[in-house]
């Protein structure tokens, strides 16, 4: 038996540092390029370099951040791929480029180790200035106070799991009513755990019990990360108290989004469609049937890592159910 599911999402991948050829054999179907990459101005809409052309593509265009902060002055950003933000005056513009490029998100950064970070009244203008064309914010979040910093402009996402400091009880509980958090946790020591992997986990675990919400991420791109399924990120999101069914809702959400989200002519502000097929959709295959021992976490494990991804218009139309996740077998 077979099991279908919706495309499997990596909710933060650069996909300028990588080769993505091997996504899809990896299980995933979908990526959301979360700063450093754009795609070509082929009117087809072409994927990036690599990929098989039916992987669904989603990014965020630059980094939006503070004059000389992260990651302007990082090796491994590629050129013009930060957007300096200076004042609340410019947000609207650096929104306005990004969208006009095909952003279906907007990034800032706000890392206090490795510079200057944007300033409480220009990040909130970035987020109303998002939020007004119906785009959600993501932030990488760095150094202490900048995820509370996030939380009161209003930003949507993080980026990463914040793994600078313990966050107390109440922040994240004020978070898990309003934020979604991407995971990313291998990062921190690629299989050997860092400090911050120990920070990370714990904050994880705690939003997660509060009722958070929780994405699939690996931060592809950053370090020795494995392209397609991280069997070490889906046993760390398991060990943070994830369910098998809580794992399979982070990797087959939605792509993020505001309600109602459309692109908006950059001139007017009124509302366009962009000017880029749609693409056909993708789903993800697992053989075989899923354990049905809810303790047996190791096998769960195994099973998900022998997904592949596929078009979704090389199958039997059918209804993939989100988010209940009910197995549709063939």
């Amino acid at each position: 038996m077979t099991v279908l599911l919706p495309g499997f999402l990596d909710a933060h991948v650069h996909l300028a540092l990588i080769n993505p050829a091997g996504l899809a054999a990896g299980g995933i179907g979908r990526v959301l390029d979360l700063g450093g990459w754009t795609p070509s101005d082929d009117p087809t809409g072409a994927e990036p370099e690599g990929t098989a052309n039916f992987l669904e593509t989603r990014f965020a265009g630059q980094f939006l951040g503070a004059p000389g902060g992260y990651p302007s002055r990082q090796a491994w950003a590629p050129a013009g791929s930060a957007c300096p933000v200076a004042s609340p005056s410019e947000a609207a513009i650096a929104v306005a480029r990004q969208v006009a490029a095909g952003a279906s998100l907007i990034k800032v950064t706000l890392n206090s180790a490795a510079g200057p970070v944007l300033a409480p009244d220009t990040l909130a203008a970035i987020v109303v200035a998002a939020h007004a064309r119906m785009l959600p914010v993501a932030a990488h979040t760095e150094g202490a106070g900048q995820a509370a910093a996030a939380l009161n402009a209003g930003v949507d996402l993080l980026a990463h799991t914040p793994f600078s400091e313990a966050l107390p009880d109440a922040l994240l509980g004020a978070m898990a009513g309003r934020m979604t958090w991407i995971s990313t946790l291998d990062i921190h020591g690629w299989g050997e755990p860092t400090a911050a992997f120990s920070v990370a986990c714990d904050n994880l675990a705690r939003f997660h019990a509060a009722g958070g919400r929780v994405l699939y991420g690996t931060d592809l791109g950053n370090g020795p990360l494995p392209v397609g399924l991280n069997r070490r990120e889906i046993e760390a999101l398991l060990t943070c108290g994830l369910s098998p069914d809580d794992v399979l809702a982070a990797l087959t959400a939605d792509f993020p989004s505001r309600p109602a989200a459309a692109s908006v002519d950059t001139a007017s502000g009124a509302a366009a469609s962009v000017d880029r097929p749609a693409p056909a959709g993708t789903v993800t295959v697992v053989p075989g049937d899923r354990p049905t021992d809810p303790h047996d976490l190791a096998g769960f494990t195994d099973w998900l890592l022998s997904a592949h991804a596929l078009p979704a218009s090389s199958l039997p139309a059918r209804a993939l159910t989100r988010p209940d996740l009910e197995d549709l077998r063939s």
